[in-house]
């Protein structure tokens, strides 16, 4: 008895632990807990990205509790050491690895409470955000503090030192663009990047294509209607045929001229060099007259011009000029023939050499001329010829300039002039000796103002002094100019003047100096209509006489082009002549219509 009653009490005992271990087992079962899929947001698909974050904030969890563990005393570490998994019953072995520090995750399982009989549970782990919000809380977690760091850079810079304003957002917005783009690299998904992904992102701006020629805008011509020209060689040849009737009161502009209809052919060209450092130009013109109704006409007059400029070296330029001219005695001329049927055909071959030097700011130029006057012979009406071989001269001049840039608009020169003119026979026949000694001199002014204004004007004396002494020296003012305006684009203005000397071989008379000036006006009132005007005075002073002559003249025209390579052009023009010498007064008027061709 006394050995059972032991046995009694422990199978008792063992009943009452039992119980008890049903009660708290039950009382554990009954205590509310969340479920496991909404602790841990197992609800929907875990994505890559979310694995990756969970790791590194692992790893960052680690490496913040490995530094602790060094600075702390060993004493502390022992306190603060998270406890081992304790057992509810004796002999239970614990899961490997299994602490209940470890930190948590999404794949940790719920631990169990340590006393399933406490009246108090443990608190619901917080709900981890999504990785979307964690992303969009970070960016504006790093704003905050970039806004800060930039507050207390700012404060703490010295009085007196300025801030870029512009600089400063730039750099806070790169910062936070940066910041940005790191966060997704590190939460993004790598293998979501596809080709049909990298296709789409945008093109460094350097690399993208252009669009194609045909696309693009092609700039419109200056001058829609010039000429195209026609390539001969190196040259660019440009061709200008003008075929018309002229409508006139006076066909010869004499005294005695009557009205006629002509017939009017005009051929016109110029021919451009393309050489890469000298140039050449070549210009030249035609024009035949023949009646169709009227006065008999039957004349032509032409002229052919050539310039070389060639750059030498040591700022030194050389230009050279060649030219013929051919046309018939004005009836006009104080040298005309009465009573012929054609005046005496004139022929000028003319030259000129020239060297420029600029050092520093002064212009010297050095040119020398020849030109040489010769005369055909006269016809008479009455079949008979007049020999006109006396006229024929030579004119040598040289000129010497020098001039001053004051800017490179202006530069003011001065100028003189020596010559000789040589006639062929050293006596005319009239007994008189009419070679002659030239001297002039001149001052004036050059202007280059591009487009705008540009040219030249001078002032000065011109005499010559004939060798016979019988004939007094042809003298007076001299006045030269060639300036060109263009007040607008499509519109320019000519100024040209010129001073020249005109021998004679009548009886006792030594000459005069012929004043000539043109006023011209050119106006491009469309792409394909252009208007032109022209004045024109003349003025004749006769040596060893109060003889004068006055010339007005007045002309304007238009030109309507049909196309690049025809159009059409018509003109009216007056001139009238004034004397104080018996039988030289005229007027003549004219209207021109015709036919202009060019290529």
């Amino acid at each position: 008895m006394s050995g059972g009653q032991p046995e009694a009490k422990i199978g008792r005992r063992g009943i009452a632990v039992a119980a008890l271990l049903l009660t708290a087992s039950a009382l554990a079962l009954l205590r509310p807990a969340p479920a496991f899929s909404q602790e841990t947001e197992l609800r929907g698909e875990v994505s890559e990205s979310a694995i990756l974050a969970d790791q590194q904030r692992k790893a960052r969890q680690l490496r913040a509790q490995g530094s602790q563990d060094q600075n702390a005393p060993a004493a502390a570490v022992q306190d603060t050491a998270p406890t081992t998994y304790q057992p509810a019953s004796p002999g239970a072995v614990p899961d490997d690895g299994q602490t209940a520090g470890a930190s948590d995750s999404i794949f940790d399982q719920p631990q169990a409470a340590t006393d399933p009989l406490a009246d108090t549970t443990a608190p619901t782990k917080p709900r981890r955000p999504s990785t979307a919000r964690q992303r969009a809380q970070d960016a504006k977690t790093d704003t905050k503090a970039n806004t800060k760091t930039a507050d207390k850079k700012k404060a703490k810079k010295k009085a007196g030192e300025a801030t870029d304003s512009t600089t400063t957002a730039a750099t806070a917005s790169a910062g936070d663009k940066a910041d940005a783009a790191a966060a997704d690299d590190d939460s993004s998904n790598r293998r979501a990047v596809t080709i049909d992904s990298v296709d789409k992102q945008k093109l460094d701006p350097g690399q993208e294509r252009t669009g194609s020629i045909d696309g693009q805008k092609v700039k419109p011509e200056e001058d829609p209607f010039a000429a195209p020209g026609v390539r001969i060689g190196t040259f660019l040849f440009r061709p200008t045929l003008e075929q018309g009737f002229t409508a006139t009161s006076n066909a010869d502009s004499s005294s005695t001229g009557k009205s006629a209809v002509l017939s009017e052919t005009a051929l016109r060209f110029t021919a451009t060099s393309d050489w890469r450092e000298n140039s050449a130009l070549i210009t030249g013109y035609g024009q035949f007259r023949n009646t169709v109704s009227g006065q008999k006409i039957n004349d032509a007059q032409g002229r052919i011009e050539g310039q070389l400029n060639v750059d030498l070296d040591n700022e030194l330029r050389a230009i050279a000029k060649l030219g013929y001219e051919a046309a018939p005695e004005s009836a006009s001329s104080p040298d005309a023939i009465a009573g012929v049927t054609s005046q005496p055909l004139r022929q000028t071959v003319d030259g000129s050499l020239g060297l420029e030097k600029t050092v520093g700011k002064m212009r010297y130029a050095l040119t020398g001329a020849i030109s040489h006057d010769f005369y055909g012979d006269a016809e008479l009406s009455n079949g008979t010829t007049v020999s006109q071989k006396d006229r024929d001269s030579t004119l040598y001049t040289a000129t010497l300039r020098a001039g001053y840039e004051v800017s490179p608009a202006l530069t003011p020169f001065t100028e003189v002039e020596a010559g000789r003119r040589v006639y062929d026979l050293r006596t005319d026949t009239d007994g008189f000796q009419r070679s002659s000694t030239r001297l002039g001199a001149r001052a004036g002014l050059e202007l280059d103002m591009g487009e705008k204004l540009s040219g030249e004007f001078s002032v000065g004396w011109l005499r010559e002094a004939i060798d016979d002494s019988r004939l007094p020296a042809v003298a007076g003012p001299s006045i030269n100019a060639d300036l060109k305006w263009s007040p607008e684009r499509g519109t320019t203005i000519g100024l040209t003047g010129k001073t020249s000397v005109e021998t004679t071989t009548n009886a006792g008379e030594s000459g005069d100096i012929l004043y000539s000036g043109r006023l011209t006006g050119e106006r491009q009132i469309r792409a394909n209509l252009t208007a032109n005007t022209a004045l024109g005075l003349d003025w004749r002073d006769y040596t060893g006489s109060d003889g004068h002559d006055l010339i007005l003249s007045a002309e304007a025209g238009l030109t309507w082009w049909l196309n690049r390579y025809a159009g059409l052009t018509t003109r009216v023009r007056t001139e009238k002549l004034t004397s104080n010498l018996v039988g030289r007064d005229y007027t003549a008027n004219s209207v021109y219509l015709g036919l202009k061709v060019q290529r």
